[in-house]
């Protein structure tokens, strides 16, 4: 069982949280409004492209880089197609990983490199081999780091990456990379990769210039909108907040002992439940499945049916007077159902078939729609609100562990 009275006590939350989790979604918003100040600098926003690409494709490690991937696909939409190049590789170390390009890239195409840690020499060969391909790249990665400086080289673009106002990252200085020393002078953080405020630090520059491409509407009073939206949030979730109104953290609480069958209706929503499902695992060690309405009816049927369901009791399931008290604590299904926008908005939804057949089989469900507001305000807030629930849960201790 989860130890709830964690989540209401900030104090020793804050100790729990040695990897700096609750800072970063807190500051989601300030990582938006920095990231459209260096994209700003690095002449981002005055771009003015000579059409569409033919395709976009994009590399990076971790679990930011590969929901930055799933954000753009789902944005560009029938537009352009967005396709993520996985790595290759031995160990997912940085000095292990290995990205090559399809044969068919060539100068139409746009190659976008997003990554957190910027040491990564597969990436730099990757630009390099798409330099010598005549593909524009463009990459958002920390500042004077290795990979920042290997694009420059080959005439790309570079966008610092916006780091923690509180220094989660350090620039080499000059000589610093040749003498060996540049990994020492990187700040420890054990979820770099996948803590909240990276998504939006890597995802931001890449919308202003998919705006600039006219892929997708994402004009700098949009951007504002939605750190306010990511502040609002950390307003409603942060660890000050108790449990009874909090969203993040009575999510939290709701999964703690469950196995999460995350369902997802509208476009939008795809990718935030695949990011839940994914930073659940990375951040919290707890395992979940993801899917979208309505196909992950049928195909998530015989799970929701089986020993994850609260009747499938086991040994002395009909027996209501046992001593439960040294009873293992059982797994059960629990449905997250993921919208992009309210139910009372229209248009046809499988909502009502999935809370059906959630409750045929006795499995709790928990709901979550964004407050009003346009696609990217909407987005943001879904992610905000998992993310944290994600952090609660991963500080959050099991009673007896």
């Amino acid at each position: 069982m989860l130890d709830e009275s964690l989540l209401d006590a900030p104090e020793a939350l804050a100790v729990a949280d040695r990897r700096g989790l609750l800072r970063g979604a807190a500051e989601a918003g300030a990582r938006v409004r920095t990231a459209v100040r260096h994209a700003t600098e690095a002449g981002l926003t005055q771009l003015k492209p000579d059409g569409r690409p033919r395709a976009i494709l994009i590399a990076g490690p971790g679990t930011a880089a590969t929901c930055v991937a799933d954000l753009l696909g789902t944005l560009a939409g029938a537009g352009c197609p967005v396709i993520r190049l996985a790595p290759t590789g031995v160990a997912p170390a940085a000095g292990a990983l290995r990205w090559a390009l399809p044969g068919w890239a060539g100068p139409l195409d746009l190659l976008l490199v997003a990554t957190p840690d910027g040491t990564e020499p597969g990436l730099e060969l990757l630009a390099e081999q798409a330099y010598r391909r005549g593909c524009t790249v463009v990459a958002v990665a920390p500042a004077r780091s290795p990979l920042a400086e290997g694009v420059e080289g080959t005439h790309g673009l570079t966008v610092a990456m916006a780091t923690s106002p509180y220094g989660e990252y350090e620039a080499p200085h000059d000589g610093e990379r040749a003498s060996g020393t540049y990994e020492a002078r990187r700040v420890s953080d054990e979820a770099a990769a996948s803590a909240p405020a990276t998504l939006w630090a890597l995802l931001t520059p890449l919308l202003i210039l998919l705006d600039r491409t006219g892929l997708i509407t994402a004009p700098a009073e949009t951007l504002e909108k939605i750190a306010d939206r990511l502040d609002s949030v950390a307003e409603r979730c942060g660890p000050v907040i108790a449990t009874y109104s909090n969203p993040a953290k009575t999510l939290a609480a709701e999964l703690a002992d469950a196995l999460p069958v995350i369902w997802t209706e509208g476009r939008l929503a795809g990718p935030v439940g695949r990011r839940f499902a994914a930073t659940l695992a990375e951040l919290a060690g707890h395992p979940a499945v993801a899917g979208e309405l309505p196909e992950s009816l049928p195909a998530h049927g015989a799970l929701l049916a089986g020993n994850l369901a609260p009747s499938a009791d086991g040994d002395g399931g009909d027996d209501f007077f046992r001593d439960r008290v040294e009873d293992a604590q059982q797994l059960r299904a629990r449905v997250v159902l993921l919208r992009d926008r309210p139910v009372d908005a229209g248009g046809l939804s499988a909502a009502p078939t999935a809370r059906e057949l959630a409750h045929g089989h006795d499995i709790a469900i928990s709901e979550l729609e964004p407050e009003d507001g346009d696609d990217l305000e909407s987005l943001a807030e879904l992610i905000a609100v998992t993310d944290f629930a994600a952090v609660y849960l991963a500080l959050a201790p099991r009673d007896g562990s």
